[in-house]
């Protein structure tokens, strides 16, 4: 699973990449890139937060890593709650004041407003329930936010059989092609989450907690 994770994930974040060294490189404003020239700092901030969070996310899936490794699984897990949380609201910042392309529709905007405000809703609530030591709510919290903090990925494969088709898309069809890459996320992600055999959600272990910091003896080990 967390090879097949990185290997969604490659393709925003080497677009991301590109976006970065194209900013920092002095590359020829044009329609399409004036809005990032005229106001850098959220789409780099946006980059790094969610190519972090993507890339470190992937590992925290590995069942037997994380067992092996549960200060890693601790350690990652302290970054990659702000690093969910810088992508998620420097996107919502950049929907909301960046100048909409014209191959988008004002649907896209509404999606992204959505969504982003759901992933933020959704790591707030993973770090509220290891606090309460309930791993079971953690772990499907954590990963219903991982799996909108992935849309972009999902989004290249969603939209690639209509370009080969038609050519890019746009307008209301662009809309329903980025809505169908999380949407597809979300509803793996519930469905691997109802497949997992059922556990009692605390489980009494080595004192750890996943995002807040170390607790008591009878804190359980998180398993996002």
């Amino acid at each position: 699973m967390p090879v097949g994770l990185i290997m969604l994930s490659a393709v925003p974040v080497i677009a991301g990449a590109a976006r970065v060294a194209e900013l920092s490189g002095g590359a020829t404003v044009t329609a399409d890139n004036a809005r990032f020239f005229a106001a850098p700092v959220p789409v780099l901030v946006h980059i790094v937060g969610a190519s972090l969070y993507c890339l470190l996310g992937a590992a925290q899936f590995a069942r037997g890593f994380r067992r092996r490794r549960p200060g890693w699984h601790r350690a990652a897990g302290r970054l990659l709650v702000p690093c969910g949380l810088a992508a998620a609201l420097s996107g919502l910042w950049m929907a909301l004041f960046y100048p909409r392309p014209p191959s988008d529709d004002v649907l896209v905007t509404g999606f992204r407003l959505v969504f982003g405000s759901a992933m933020v809703a959704f790591i707030v609530l993973g770090v509220a329930a290891i606090r309460r030591r309930d791993i079971a709510r953690h772990r499907a919290w954590m990963a219903r936010g991982y799996a909108i903090g992935l849309g972009a990925g999902t989004q290249v494969l969603t939209h690639l059989p209509w370009m080969v088709l038609a050519g890019p898309p746009s307008g209301l069809t662009r809309a329903l092609l980025i809505l169908a890459g999380w949407v597809i996320n979300l509803g793996v992600t519930e469905w691997a989450l109802r497949k997992r055999p059922t556990r009692s959600p605390r489980t009494v272990g080595r004192p750890t907690n996943a995002h807040a910091g170390a607790g008591p003896a009878s804190q359980p080990r998180a398993t996002w």
